[in-house]
């Protein structure tokens, strides 16, 4: 039998609508309390709304039900709703998160992006009641950066260096047509985090760790993205709608950890970490949103006095603030699927991308009980309604949807271009530079051919991993930007990885850098550089008489004192997009020498003397850095460099012990192997892999944070299993205590067969523990080390710390694979 819509919502809130009474109940300690008196002014523009707009939006929410106003405050990612979910139920808002893609192709062709975009709309459109448009939100944070063949504009930390408000608007006017040709309405940014400890694995995504440059960039990237609001139009055709991002203090977290705590004050938060708030309320920006993060130990999804008292007091900003993703389920009292704080708190739209549906049913339960009050209720749809209509969502013309020219258009490739020669900052040339165009040039390095390591996290996937050449059709790598450069001129350009020649060069190029990471995920320790090749790579090449240029890629300053006395010349080039040519723009002169374009870029952010990361920021007492922000060389400015002092500062690092899979990454040194009767699958950076007969397949899962499990589906084709494999280490010293291997699991398919888990050749039998796990919920195994001992395990030389087989079927999710030294008590399994 049919279900009608109000049957099945019904159902939803019968079975998952309980609200939640401590959610109302949990005060804002007076650490993270904002006083509203001592904040700036700012002001949204009275252009946002008009009377004729005022009247409109007012007779709309005259005219919708109650489920019609909680469905604005809801939002879900294409990846968990589709559009036949819209006849159902009256969201208002969808977006496309980090490697969701239409349909699950995170790497579909630009027209099926706009083909979801349009089939959503209708879906919408087709549900009756008060109809309300979508608003359709994507992380076009450096371009149009989730689709294939769009412009990609190098990272914020790269246009930092660059120290150029026009090129920035020219930038955030080329992103919003890029992203309005595919059907999406709104991007979340810009960006305006203050990073101020470069361990954060989110550093590239600001512009400075000094707000100075935040507060110059604010508002043209707002106006570019939006173009001016003018008092009873709509955004002009080709401008979107943007999202100012994250709110607040995102970049001052305590070690840099990535939705972790702001220790500090209040005039901190105000002088450092409003960074350029102000402007970009000010140009007029369209919404806000929170932060993951806290300030003094408190969330600032939950902290009223943040959201409400200050954004809607002194900064008068008008338009709607939206959440991180499930960031509400962060909360106290709160789960990902109930959350009356924080609407209650001034959430005005959360983020569910996959809980969506049960946080429909109970926030719709707590606005009906009064839980959230309907007053809070009728601001929130009215603040997203006014963005809305501002945004131009309720007519019906979309002039620019499908011109695809305009994807990568020549003008576009220009600009890109231009911001990469403009990002570069030159930290030291002993003469080799600039190149003659004519000279025998050889190009080293993993990175030089590899678009994909050039444009970093955010960039087709949410890691930005995964990515090839093929998946960037109007892109070109450093590598060939180089050789059209000099063949172009006469030249001759030569490609080798391990910089291996076999005529003598006249120059060597190396480019090497940091793998692709994002959020969490790029957390590290310390600021050292650890792979050892290019150093190598160097070394073989100064020895043999070639002067050596480093082109080195990163999201963050690094200690590379070692590359640098091995170069001449060292360039730090940042995360530059898809524009190659424009490092060559810089590196290659004419023929005689002379530059065809200089060095601009300066330093946004101090680049560390030793690698310990401790938080090094212009300003701070005791300031020491290697090369001071602002710092940049160029060929009118030349100056000398001497020899660096290579001791590091940490100690050698040790091997890694207790540590696997954590955070959605396997931990160095330790990688995931997949086998089965077919060989062995080694997926490395790759998002999704199996093994080479499919017996066991593998997938990345959200768990505690998006993306930060996997998901191992066993075919039950044969023998088959998961194994994470690495550098022998000893552990007989903790197998004498109570330390266990832990993980945590989740039973998607029961096992159908027998299943062992193994460390250091020693192995147990899970198959009950599995098969007596409730489904679909997560939760922790402890298996002592002795229990492995006890099998024959040599524990004093584990290469597999765990290994996971089975000849039948049998669908798992892990995560946070560990050992635990807690005092717990376990036991083997039986």
């Amino acid at each position: 039998m049919r279900r009608t819509a109000a049957s099945l919502i019904a159902l939803t809130i019968a079975l998952g609508g309980a609200s939640s009474v401590l959610a109302q109940t949990i005060p804002v300690p007076e650490a993270a309390r904002a006083n509203p008196a001592i904040w700036p002014r700012a002001a949204t523009p009275d252009a946002i709304s008009d009377a004729q707009t005022d009247a409109f939006v007012t007779d709309l929410i005259r005219r919708m039900t109650l489920e019609e106003k909680v469905g604005q405050l809801i939002q879900a990612d294409i990846s968990s709703i589709t559009p036949e979910d819209l006849k159902t139920y009256p969201l208002g808002s969808i977006l496309a998160g980090g490697s969701s893609g239409p349909w699950g192709d995170d790497k579909a062709a630009p027209p099926k992006w706009l083909e979801l975009a349009q089939a959503f709309r209708a879906a919408n459109a087709a549900r009756g009641g008060t109809v309300i448009p979508l608003i359709y939100g994507i992380d076009a944070v450096h371009g149009h950066n989730n689709v294939p063949g769009a412009t990609i504009f190098p990272h914020n930390i790269g246009l930092g260096a660059a120290r150029d408000p026009d090129l920035i608007h020219r930038i955030g006017v080329a992103t919003a047509l890029e992203v309005a040709v595919t059907g999406a309405d709104w991007t979340f940014g810009p960006t305006l985090a203050v990073p101020r400890d470069d361990r954060w694995g989110r550093t590239y995504e600001g512009y400075a760790e000094n707000p100075e440059v935040q507060r110059a960039y604010a508002g043209p990237m707002t106006l570019g993205l939006q173009g001016p609001l003018v008092a009873g139009q709509p955004l002009a055709p080709g401008h979107i709608a943007g999202s100012a991002k994250h709110f607040l203090a995102d970049g001052g977290t305590n070690g840099g950890k990535d939705q972790g705590d702001f220790t500090g004050t209040e005039q901190e938060l105000i002088d450092i970490h409003l960074g350029g708030y102000v402007q970009a309320i000010d140009a007029g920006v369209l919404s806000i949103m929170a932060s993951f993060s806290s300030w003094n130990g408190y969330k600032h999804s939950g902290n009223d006095t943040l959201l409400r008292d200050v954004l809607h007091g002194p900064l008068g900003f008008k338009g709607f603030v939206v959440s991180d993703w499930n960031a509400h389920g962060q909360l106290p009292g709160c789960t990902n699927e109930s959350c009356a704080l924080a609407v209650n708190a001034g959430i005005d739209m959360l983020m569910a991308p996959d809980s969506w549906k049960p946080l429909y049913a109970s926030t719709l339960a707590q606005a009906r009980s009064g839980e959230i009050p309907a007053a809070r209720i009728e601001d929130a749809v009215r603040r997203i309604l006014t963005a809305k209509v501002k945004a131009g969502l309720f007519n019906a013309e979309r002039p620019v949807e499908g011109r695809f020219e305009e994807l990568a258009s020549p003008a576009h490739r220009a600009l890109a271009r231009e911001a990469v020669r403009k990002s570069l900052v030159l930290l030291k040339n002993e003469g080799v530079l600039p190149i003659r165009a004519n000279a025998r040039v050889l190009v080293a390095g993993t990175a030089a051919d590899d678009i994909g390591q050039a444009s970093g996290g955010w960039t087709l996937s949410w890691q930005g991993t995964g990515n090839t050449n093929a998946d960037f059709p109007q892109g070109q790598s450093i590598w060939a930007g180089i050789n059209e450069a000099v063949s172009q001129s006469g030249g001759t350009a030569s490609l080798s990885a391990d910089g291996s020649f076999t005529t003598k060069p006249d120059v060597a190029i190396v480019v090497f850098g940091e793998s692709p990471y994002a959020e969490f995920q790029g957390d590290v320790d310390n600021l050292a550089y650890v792979p050892t090749a290019p150093l190598e790579t160097l070394k073989r090449l100064k020895a043999a008489g070639i002067p050596t240029v480093s082109v080195f890629l990163s999201g963050r300053p690094m200690w590379t004192n070692p590359e640098i006395n091995q170069s001449d010349a060292f360039v730090a080039a940042w995360l530059p997009g898809t524009e190659g040519a424009g490092v060559a723009d810089l590196l290659i002169g004419d023929r005689a020498g002379k530059p065809r374009n200089d060095f601009t870029g300066k330093l946004s952010f101090s680049w560390p003397k030793d690698a310990k990361g401790e938080p090094l920021n212009v300003g701070q007492p005791g300031y020491d850095p290697q090369f001071a922000y602002g710092y940049g060389l160029s060929y009118a400015h030349p100056a000398r460099v001497g020899r660096l002092s290579e001791d590091s500062g940490v100690a050698v690092a040790a091997a890694n012990l207790d540590r696997y899979f954590v955070d959605g990454r396997f931990v160095s040194p330790w990688g995931l192997l997949l086998n089965d009767a077919g060989g062995q699958t080694r997926p490395g950076t790759a998002k999704s892999a199996s093994s080479p007969r499919s017996g066991v397949t593998s997938r990345p899962i959200d768990d505690l944070a998006q993306e930060s499990g996997q998901q191992f589906a066993y075919a039950g084709t044969g023998p088959a299993s998961v194994e994470i494999w690495g550098t022998p280490v000893d552990l007989i010293r903790q197998a004498n205590g109570a330390v266990a291997l832990s993980f945590r699991y989740r039973i998607d398919a029961a096992p159908s067969d027998t299943v062992r888990l193994s460390l250091g050749g020693g192995a147990v039998d899970v198959t009950n523990l599995l098969k007596s796990a409730p489904a679909a919920r997560w939760q922790v195994a402890r298996i002592p080390l002795t229990c492995f001992r006890t099998d024959g395990g040599d524990l004093s030389r584990v290469e597999v710390p765990f290994h996971l087989a089975t000849p039948g079927s049998l669908t798992i999710s892990v995560s946070e694979i560990k050992l635990d030294a807690s005092q717990t008590e376990t036991r083997c399994p039986t």
